[in-house]
């Protein structure tokens, strides 16, 4: 606040031939107060700030198509996601991640692909298939799978070089696949397999079935099928780990409800069932 102070003279008039001397004015001092104003503060006390609106619940019906590794968990977050959008209704499709990105490609009526690893669902990114970016929700864990029993007494990475055991892996560019040969790599270990498969399904199917002695899958397909086959850990220096992304699909024809469906994914509802089935936790 500033504060001005102006003095102002009052002259004395003198009668010109009175008698009597009046008495002299008085000096009078005015004080004039300016007061410069200050704008209100943004955080001010009284100021109220609202708070961030709920999303509104997910409606309408999606396809979503998974990688065959998450047909279970997917499942239950699929009952999840609709318990918590009672409006909502997901349909699934599980197969390998190669052969879902070509059903996509080729006109199939997605609305969310969850794949197995970044590569398959690179190739929807390059051709502009997918909507908005890709983020991975969950990881897997490479794994041993044999019959009950390892009649052929598998142990080791080595054993599957045995031209006796008869071994599954994934075909070219199906996840478990590609892992699968990566891995063998690094242990420096040369497998002929009796059949290359669509999916991780098919390997642990023709494990539990004793069709072949032994093929390389996902921790979290062990673990699920565990009462038909056996797991035989993969040593960490020679393992991979998978990482799975999910995004919604460009020609989806529901993507606020798919983009809802990613995000519940990623969401401690999704991430507690993903880890109740072995995935990993991401880092």
């Amino acid at each position: 606040m500033v504060t001005l102070v102006l003095a102002v003279l009052v002259p004395t008039t003198m009668a010109a031939n009175s008698k009597t001397t009046k008495p002299k004015a008085k000096l009078t001092v005015s004080t004039t107060t300016r007061t410069t104003a200050v704008a209100p503060s943004r955080t001010a006390a009284n100021q109220t700030t609202s708070a961030p609106t709920a999303p509104p619940p997910a409606t309408g019906s999606i396809n979503v198509f998974a990688a065959a590794s998450l047909t279970v968990a997917f499942t239950d977050i699929a009952a999840a996601f609709e318990t918590a959008n009672p409006g909502a209704k997901v349909t699934l499709n599980f197969g390998g991640s190669s052969t879902l990105v070509t059903q996509i490609i080729n006109g199939a009526p997605a609305d969310v692909f969850a794949s197995a690893d970044t590569a398959n669902m690179d190739r929807l990114v390059n051709a502009k298939l997918i909507r908005g970016t890709p983020v991975i929700f969950t990881r897997n864990r490479l794994m041993i799978v044999v019959p009950n029993g390892n009649r052929m007494r598998v142990k080791t990475l080595a054993d599957l070089g045995n031209p006796e055991v008869l071994v599954a892996l994934g075909a070219v560019g199906v996840p478990a696949g590609d892992y699968a040969r990566q891995i063998l790599a690094r242990a420096g270990v040369t497998v002929m397999p009796k059949s290359l498969e669509p999916s991780v399904s098919a390997i642990v199917s023709k494990a539990s079935l004793k069709e072949i002695d032994a093929g390389i899958v996902y921790a979290t397909d062990v673990a699920i099928d565990e009462y038909r086959v056996d797991g035989i850990a993969i040593p960490d220096e020679q393992n991979l780990i998978a990482s799975y992304p999910v995004a919604g699909v460009a020609s989806g024809r529901n993507p606020a409800t798919a983009a809802a469906f990613v995000a519940y994914s990623q969401g401690s509802a999704a991430q507690s069932i993903l880890k109740k089935y072995k995935f990993l936790p991401l880092p």
